[in-house]
């Protein structure tokens, strides 16, 4: 008999709008109510599939492509994946929902004067610099979803709060 398959959710946004920490707090939540998942968090998975990375829009492509079929071949075996990934192109989310099922996307969002100043690895500071290219909000696009299952705001609400928003409104995280 062949095992459940495994949910996807995808948590977009502008880097350092607080999607993994939402992520890592919707992870705990779950567990505290029997339900696993794994976080891939685009910075821990960057470091495997793009060791080097170029931010080119071609590197972009693989990457967003090879995190898609990492989730895949997880759901596949029955695991639940949260993604934690700024994926700025509609593009890249939408070869998940071809590749995903059940999958929902949640817009992380929040204002980019807020993720500047609590950007913890100094990204928008070195995009301004000159330092680094590509970066969605500064000198590359942001897409957000065009339907997203839940919006979370992480500037007026804590990642407890957003995390229950997020349980309350992805119909299959309640099965």
């Amino acid at each position: 008999m062949r095992e459940e398959r495994g949910w996807a959710l995808w948590l977009t946004g502008l880097p350092a709008s607080g999607k993994t920490t939402v992520a890592r707090t919707l992870r705990r939540k779950l567990k505290s109510a029997g339900v696993n998942a794994v976080v891939l968090d685009s910075d821990e998975v960057r470091r495997i599939l793009t060791p080097e990375p170029t931010y080119t829009d071609e590197e972009r492509q693989r990457f967003y492509a090879g995190l898609v079929d990492l989730a895949a071949l997880l759901t596949g075996y029955g695991v639940n994946v949260i993604i934690a990934a700024t994926g700025s192109s509609r593009a890249y989310r939408r070869l998940a929902w071809q590749k995903l099922s059940p999958f929902a996307e949640v817009w992380v969002c929040c204002p980019e004067d807020v993720c500047r100043d609590r950007d913890p690895k100094g990204l928008y500071a070195k995009a301004e610099a000159g330092e680094i290219e590509n970066l969605p909000g500064v000198d590359a696009p942001y897409e957000p979803p065009e339907v997203p299952a839940v919006v979370v705001d992480t500037q007026r609400e804590t990642p407890e709060e957003s995390a229950d928003r997020i349980l309350a409104g992805v119909p299959f995280l309640a099965r």
